[in-house]
């Protein structure tokens, strides 16, 4: 069987969206995609769940894939976070990020409308024959209350401009099915199973804690793409303390924690998202000292 070329592989960060009183704050943003383009991250993706998308109008969210992709101009590549449970709403976040330049789209399977396979292959079907542009399923059962199964993805897969899967089902079993059935390249959607999943042939990682530590998760990456396990496995072994501590609330919640314990943005979140409970602030906050992210 050929392989579908790797569009997008290596160390991808799920990017958080910066807020301050309210609204999305530009020179945060700026100061985070520096930070990114500085440490070799692979590729940039905005307006993602971790981006906070669910809580954001359609302008800001129009308008912060436009500000991502303006700003990093084409030094590595963007993929905007293009999902929504109304298939004409998701249409309308694709078309823009077609129109904008972006180098492809992250789409999320709908939540909340649970639907079948059949409509989750038509979702997907509908929105990559009306954009030419390279479309990244999203898995994540969890946050959605849905599964995209493998036999769907087989499906999904030999249609041109879907590139590549993010496979965040916390099944190493899902992503190996996945990999048995097509030919799609699997991009890690769970940090603390990244380095297994680049073991059984994962392209990859969208990675959460790329936010905090972006240059030992592409240290790690890159290793074990190249077949230097060793390498990648004691990067792994440092990482996968907060890999698991970065989920101790609801994502984004401890992300933007460390990110303002960093001092790199305001941590301030969108409700229902509030802030962390003061105990589990400060086992975070000791998790992040022995990394040597925060003093």
């Amino acid at each position: 069987m050929s392989k579908k070329k790797s569009v997008f592989e290596g160390s991808m960060v799920a990017l958080v969206t910066p807020f301050r009183n309210g609204k999305v704050d530009e020179k945060a943003l700026k100061g985070l995609l520096d930070f990114h383009l500085k440490a070799g991250t692979d590729v940039i993706i905005p307006c993602g769940t971790t981006g906070e998308s669910a809580t954001m109008s359609h302008q800001e969210h129009r308008d912060t894939m436009t500000f991502v992709v303006e700003y990093i101009h084409h030094r590595i590549p963007v993929i905007c976070g293009c999902g929504s449970n109304n298939t004409t709403e998701a249409l309308g976040l694709v078309q823009h990020a077609k129109k904008i330049g972006a180098d492809g789209v992250l789409v999320v399977t709908p939540y909340y409308n649970k639907p079948t396979q059949e409509g989750l292959f038509r979702h997907y079907e509908y929105l990559a024959s009306r954009v030419n542009i390279p479309v990244v399923l999203y898995n994540v059962p969890g946050r959605t209350g849905v599964n995209l199964a493998p036999e769907t993805v087989a499906r999904l897969s030999k249609i041109d401009n879907i590139v590549a899967i993010k496979e965040a089902s916390g099944s190493m079993d899902q992503a190996d099915q996945i990999m048995q059935l097509c030919d799609l390249p699997v991009l890690s959607g769970e940090d603390s199973l990244t380095f297994p999943l680049i073991a059984i042939g994962a392209r990859g990682v969208i990675s959460v804690i790329a936010n905090i530590v972006p240059k030992l998760v592409k240290g790690m990456v890159a290793a074990a793409l190249a077949g230097n396990m060793e390498e990648a496995r004691s990067i792994h072994k440092i990482l996968y303390p907060v890999s698991k501590a970065v989920f101790i609330e609801t994502n984004p919640i401890p992300v933007k924690t460390a990110l303002g314990m960093m001092g790199m943005i305001k941590p301030e979140l969108r409700m229902p998202l509030c802030e962390m409970r003061p105990e589990n602030e400060k086992k975070f906050a000791e998790v992040l000292k022995k990394l040597g992210v925060v003093r």
